[in-house]
């Protein structure tokens, strides 16, 4: 199968990299590479080839210095994402939830293969999928590959518990995260995910639509489905009844948006499907 092409996104780290595999993004480790960092006594770093003869005339006493030089450093690229039950869920006049999660990471994962970073995806519902969990990679056209799994692929699960197994697998190595979900998860579970991700870069990709907070233009009696657990109720919409459902939508996008500030997180809000642009313009605020 072969998926629409998607545009790439443009990213940055907002701390030097770490690590050993060659890459794009600055570091404060190594002594090869073409970035100075700083000089050093060259009783300390005895190259001749690194001397400095400037900086060595401008010592105060007199002292040979050579240049350090910082080498670029690739990282891993990981989205994390849930595919419980709700994220089966289909906006009146957008895409479903499955097939932006599946846009941005076909265009993460091209956009990493371009930086010579490797690109992981880590997905769960009450628990870790197989199908989705795959360590990062350096392998052309993976991204390709697992967009199509997600687009066929249709969330089932009652949770999206399996996440803090599913962040227990990036390790210790700092890496650029991209948590994917519509955070309607239980009140609990969103600190306990931060929690476990601090160590990383992370930038949450909040999927909600305005139509969520729209209980119908019409009263009388409904029937009102729960996307997470499948359950059903009916309910008497009226007037009341749907000023409470916007309040309560209200409340829980202030909290969601005061539980990230607290972990020091900026999210990317995505109402209308996948866009590559305000992804993009997330790292250059």
């Amino acid at each position: 199968m072969t998926g629409r092409a998607v545009p790439e996104v443009v990213y940055r780290l907002e701390a030097p990299a770490t690590g050993a595999w060659p890459g794009r993004h600055r570091s404060t480790s190594g002594d090869g590479g073409m970035e100075f960092r700083s000089h050093q006594l060259l009783a300390d770093a005895p190259d001749a080839r690194r001397l400095d003869l400037l900086a060595s005339l401008r010592e105060p006493l007199g002292r040979w210095l050579v240049r350090r030089n910082s080498q670029r450093l690739a990282v891993p690229v990981v989205v994390l994402a849930d595919l419980s039950a709700s994220m089966a869920w289909q906006p009146p006049d957008g895409p479903p939830r499955m097939a932006v999660v599946a846009d941005l990471v076909q265009a993460l994962a091209g956009s990493a293969w371009k930086c010579g970073d490797s690109f992981g995806l880590l997905g769960a519902a009450q628990a870790p999928l197989p199908a989705f969990t795959l360590l990062p990679s350096r392998v052309r056209g993976l991204g390709q590959t697992l967009a199509d799994r997600l687009r066929r692929h249709v969330p089932e699960g009652r949770s999206a518990q399996g996440l803090l197994q599913a962040a227990a697998l990036l390790g210790r190595r700092r890496a650029l995260v991209f948590l994917v979900s519509d955070f309607h998860w239980p009140a609990a579970l969103l600190p306990a995910v931060l929690g476990r991700l601090a160590h990383h870069q992370l930038v949450p990709v909040v999927l909600r639509h305005p139509a969520e907070a729209q209980a119908g233009a019409r009263q009388g009696l409904w029937p009102v489905q729960d996307a997470e657990s499948g359950q059903r109720q009916l309910r008497w919409w009226r007037p009341a009844l749907r000023q409470r459902w916007q309040a309560a939508w209200d409340d829980d996008q202030a909290a969601l948006a005061q539980s990230l500030a607290r972990h020091r997180c900026r999210p990317v809000w995505l109402a209308h499907g996948f866009d590559a642009d305000a992804l993009s313009r997330h790292f250059l605020a």
